[in-house]
């Protein structure tokens, strides 16, 4: 199995395809490649595509468990100089698309290009309580909670609550950049959400174009926080992001 050892951090991975690396991004309670399991087959045939699990999640491991978004850039600003990459498009969902602004914000000079799904650009703690440890076993979520013992077990040495309760920290505070942050984001940027996705609603993605006028936006009509998946959009989707990388790609020529 490929891992690459960044620090305290030994980061597991999938490396697919050839051609412009992208580094795809995922959301929380998941792993890479189960993110963005709809991407692959269309993506593959003309990128090399970067599926790493996250500090804290799926079947990496760390002697330090302790992570939120900007401790993940920092890993994956790692990850990439490891794999002797120096520059990469990336592609983040959800938690993953405030780890790709962090890390463009960082290392601007190693991103070609943002996408970002189901990314509104600010915090927003809106029901973050009903995932609360004591929460989820008072509503008895037991397949929930197998669910992220399943997925993370290995990473968070099997202490689900933990695992939570660091989520749920990230989530009440990230992304959270700084004005100067946002403007070393000069490189182009795509942000797709959902129409009925009020984490990333049209109001936030338009607040993220007011901070940097190049981003492009697209409002998906009729779907909510993963339009991305197999179960939702997903085909024009992925014709959307490939026609952006396109225009990427034919910029530097």
């Amino acid at each position: 199995m490929p891992y690459c050892q960044v620090d305290d951090c030994r980061i597991f991975y999938e490396d697919i395809g050839i051609g412009e690396p992208i580094l795809f991004l995922h959301s929380g309670y998941s792993r890479g490649i189960i993110a963005f399991s709809g991407q692959i087959q269309p993506f593959f045939q003309h990128y090399r595509l970067l599926l790493p699990d996250f500090r804290g999640h799926g079947r990496t491991v760390s002697e330090n468990c302790n992570w939120d978004t900007a401790v993940i850039a920092e890993d994956m600003a790692g990850f990439l100089t490891k794999m002797g990459i120096q520059k990469a498009h990336l592609i983040g969902y959800s938690l993953g698309g405030g780890v790709a602004l962090h890390l463009a914000a960082s290392y601007p000079q190693m991103v070609r290009s943002i996408v970002t799904i189901g990314c509104g650009g600010t915090a927003d703690p809106a029901g973050s309580q009903d995932y609360e440890p004591e929460a989820l076993l008072q509503r008895n979520e037991t397949g929930f909670i197998e669910k992220i013992k399943a997925l993370h077990g290995e990473a968070s040495g099997g202490d689900w609550k933990q695992h939570m309760y660091q989520s749920l920290r990230d989530w009440r505070m990230y992304p959270a950049l700084a004005a100067e942050d946002w403007s070393k984001l000069d490189m182009p940027i795509f942000c797709i959400a959902g129409e009925e996705d009020s984490y990333a609603s049209a109001d936030r993605l338009r607040e993220m174009q007011k901070k940097c006028p190049q981003i492009k936006i697209w409002i998906v009509p009729g779907y909510g926080h993963r339009p991305h998946m197999p179960t939702d959009n997903v085909k024009e989707v992925n014709e959307r992001i490939l026609n952006f990388l396109g225009e990427v790609e034919m910029s530097k020529l």
